[in-house]
């Protein structure tokens, strides 16, 4: 078994023992589940975003420890301060060291969009990220069928939540669906952890051209955003670069103020 493998294994059993802890029915009691979602979508295609989804995590099975004690307030504030068109939140334990503390936290102060970022396989999950104030889900193709992909964005639609598909490769370009409102290309694969940004490059023109385009994993500088715009990208997910840093804050500042002075020097070349 592959590492995507263990992790699946060990969420099947998470997620039916959260259903013991914490049924259906009393998720729906939570404040935010009645809440009004943030759209990522339009933050995505309105003018002058960024388009970056700015990540916290704390650690990753490939990287280890990235930044264990860094406190998530300081660090989501400032993502949303300076211009993140959404924010990433990390909400598995085991490999990942979130949990949904994070994201109710988060969304308290925050007024961006929040990704839950986890392996769902399950409606539960996706009740669960409504309950605890998240505004989009994330399927990942490689642990889901085209069919099982479709019944989980479908079920996520009808809780007004929107659907991030992340791919890896043209095999699994099967999996989009009109359920599905923006399609990522992974850029690291999740079997070997091996990091091309070429994979979204070569994906580009093969995905729906009535989807949005994101690219994640391995964009650390901002000739690789503007590379990537000119095929049709709209959104960066980026989260180890900035986590990387003691301040996780200065990191994302520095590099949106980097980015905004490209950008304008190339709208002006």
């Amino acid at each position: 078994m592959n590492i995507l493998d263990n992790i699946i294994a060990s969420k099947r059993i998470e997620v039916e023992q959260k259903k013991e802890l914490v049924p259906v029915e009393d998720l729906k009691t939570f404040p935010l589940y009645a809440s009004m979602c943030n759209s990522l979508v339009s933050n995505l295609l309105a003018e002058g975003s960024t388009g970056i989804i700015a990540e916290f995590k704390r650690k990753s099975p490939s990287k280890g420890v990235i930044n264990a004690d860094i406190q998530i307030g300081p660090v989501v504030e400032t993502y949303d301060a300076h211009g993140a068109a959404g924010i990433s939140i990390l909400t598995d334990e085991n490999y990942f060291g979130g949990s949904n503390d994070d994201i109710i936290y988060a969304r308290d102060i925050v007024s961006v969009p929040i990704l839950r970022k986890d392996f769902i396989i399950d409606e539960y999950q996706i009740i669960e990220a409504k309950a605890i104030g998240a505004s989009v889900i994330l399927l990942i193709a490689a642990n889901l069928t085209p069919q099982r992909v479709q019944e989980l964005a479908l079920f996520a639609k009808r809780q007004s939540l929107e659907v991030l598909l992340e791919i890896h490769n043209e095999e699994e370009l099967s999996h989009i669906c009109t359920e599905v409102d923006i399609v990522g290309v992974n850029n690291r694969d999740l079997k070997t952890f091996t990091v091309d940004v070429n994979r979204s490059i070569e994906l580009s023109e093969k995905i729906p051209a009535d989807k949005i385009k994101i690219s994640e994993s391995g964009i650390s500088d901002v000739d690789t955003i503007l590379r990537l715009r000119q095929h049709g990208y709209k959104g960066f997910l980026i989260g180890e670069n900035f986590m990387k840093h003691a301040d996780p804050s200065i990191a994302f500042a520095d590099f949106v103020n980097a980015l905004k002075a490209a950008s304008k020097v190339e709208m002006e070349g």
